[in-house]
């Protein structure tokens, strides 16, 4: 094993619960509406990314995601929304990542094991930024989110195009991820070994299944 790959969100990092940041935002810009609104509202929001994600592939694209995703913010959100020009600033600033507690152990005893550390994930081209300002982005050789590679989690192509770029073949790396279908099935179909992260209550680790980034060093132990 000369490589692990890593999924980010919901595997390195997670998101604050956006609706009560995005509340009080609203409520500090003018415009007030019950949390259970705005979470019903970000709900339609996150689909919608989620479904046009591959735009983010840029500067441009990312732009015009996040004025898209706004707009249908303000449509879900109704009478007294802002406008789609301040609902955008205010969506950007509410989104706040942090690392999971074992991230970084984890890192540092895969990156003390000598061994290649990258990321991939279905994200839009920002993913890069956010991990440097979680002061983490030097850790990765590779960072590749799939709207810029424009493959985007169980194709096969973003797997191999992050392999490609640290010139390691798939029978030496192995991908963890909290996803089955786009991380354990896709990963173990392009070739690579897999783990399904599942930190979810009564999880049992097997075969398949850790519980949490720090039982990766053991697995990959020789």
């Amino acid at each position: 094993m000369r490589a692990v790959l890593l999924d980010a969100f919901g595997t390195l990092v997670q998101m604050e619960p956006p609706a009560p940041v995005l509340t009080a935002l609203l409520a500090d810009a003018g415009y007030a509406f019950d949390q259970a609104v705005v979470a019903d509202a970000l709900h339609a929001e996150i689909r919608h990314y989620r479904a046009h994600m591959q735009m983010g592939r840029d500067a441009e694209g990312l732009a015009a995601l996040r004025t898209d995703c706004a707009g249908v913010l303000v449509t879900a959100l109704g009478d007294g929304a802002p406008p789609v020009p301040l609902a955008t600033d205010l969506l950007v600033q509410c989104l706040r990542f942090r690392l999971y507690d074992d991230a970084l152990p984890a890192m540092d005893a895969l990156h003390d094991m000598g061994l290649v550390l990258a990321v991939v994930s279905n994200w839009d081209c920002a993913l890069p930024g956010h991990l440097e300002r979680l002061g983490v982005a030097d850790r990765f050789a590779v960072i590749a989110a799939s709207a810029p590679v424009g493959h985007r989690k169980p194709d096969a192509a973003i797997f191999h195009a992050a392999l490609r770029a640290m010139e390691i073949a798939p029978a030496d790396a192995l991908h963890v991820g909290d996803r089955r279908v786009e991380d354990l099935e896709g990963a173990r179909a392009a070739g690579l070994s897999a783990l399904l992260l599942d930190r979810s209550p009564g999880a049992v680790v097997s075969d398949d299944v850790v519980t949490s980034l720090i039982d990766i060093p053991l697995r990959v132990a020789p």
